[in-house]
C-alpha cells in the first residue's frame, strides 16, 4: 500500500510503509468515524521501521482503553499487547486474543520479558504495547519490563500519551534506550504528566 500522508484527513495519519499494520480498510474507516463522534484525534505517527515498544500512560481509566482501541484502528496497527490473565477470561477473551491481546503473569516478569525477546528474534514485524504502570492505580514506579525487552531486542520505545485535556493521542518521537535506565527513564517520563489522566490523582 502506497504511503502519502497528505491524503490522511487531519488527526488520522496514515502509518508509515515499515511499521507493523494490518491491510484491513474497515479497521481505519471504523475508527475515524469512532474517534470523530468522541471527539479525539491523533498527534504525530508510527515510527517507519518494523520493530519496537510502544509504551502507554497514564493510564489511570478503562476508557483509556477504549480510545487506545479507536487509535488502534484508525492506524491497522498489527500489536500484541500484555493484559492479566483474568481479564480475558470468557466470550470477550477470544476476541481480545483475535485483536492482539497476550496474558501475562505478574508473578513471573522476567520470564515474560524472554517470552517477548523471543517473539521479536521469530517475527519480521511487530509491535508490542505496554502500560509501564501495570495497574490504573497510583504506583510508586513503572514497570521496568517494558525496557528490557527494548534492550534485548535492540528497538525504539515509542512514547504514546492520551490527553483527556485536549482529547489527543500523542505518539511522541521515538526512544533508542542506550542500557543505563537511569539515564533513559527521565528521558522517556518527559512525555507524560498528571494533568494529561482522565483522574489525575492515581497518576
Amino acid at each position: 500500500m502506497n504511503h502519502d500522508p497528505t491524503l490522511a484527513p487531519a488527526g488520522f495519519p496514515q502509518p508509515p510503509p515499515l511499521a507493523p499494520q494490518v491491510n484491513s480498510r474497515w479497521r481505519r474507516i471504523f475508527g475515524i468515524l469512532l474517534m470523530r463522534l468522541v471527539g479525539w484525534r491523533i498527534v504525530g505517527n508510527l515510527p517507519n521501521t518494523r520493530k519496537f515498544v510502544l509504551i502507554v500512560a497514564p493510564h489511570t481509566s478503562n476508557w483509556d482503553f477504549f480510545y487506545g482501541a479507536l487509535a488502534y484502528f484508525v492506524l491497522r496497527l498489527d500489536t500484541t499487547w500484555l493484559v492479566k490473565e483474568t481479564a480475558i477470561r470468557g466470550p470477550l477473551g477470544a476476541l481480545a486474543k483475535h485483536f492482539g491481546a497476550a496474558p501475562i503473569d505478574r508473578s513471573h516478569a522476567n520470564h515474560v520479558v524472554q517470552a517477548y525477546l523471543r517473539e521479536f528474534q521469530k517475527r519480521e514485524r511487530i509491535c508490542l504495547t505496554i502500560t509501564p504502570e501495570g495497574t490504573r492505580k497510583k504506583v510508586p514506579e513503572w514497570k521496568r519490563g517494558f525496557y528490557h525487552v527494548a534492550v534485548g531486542a535492540k528497538v525504539p520505545i515509542l512514547p504514546v500519551a492520551f490527553d483527556y485535556r485536549t482529547r489527543h493521542i500523542v505518539l511522541n518521537h521515538p526512544i533508542q534506550p542506550t542500557g543505563d535506565i537511569d539515564a533513559d527513564l527521565p528521558r522517556i517520563k518527559q512525555y507524560f504528566c498528571k494533568e494529561m489522566a482522565r483522574h489525575p490523582e492515581q497518576y
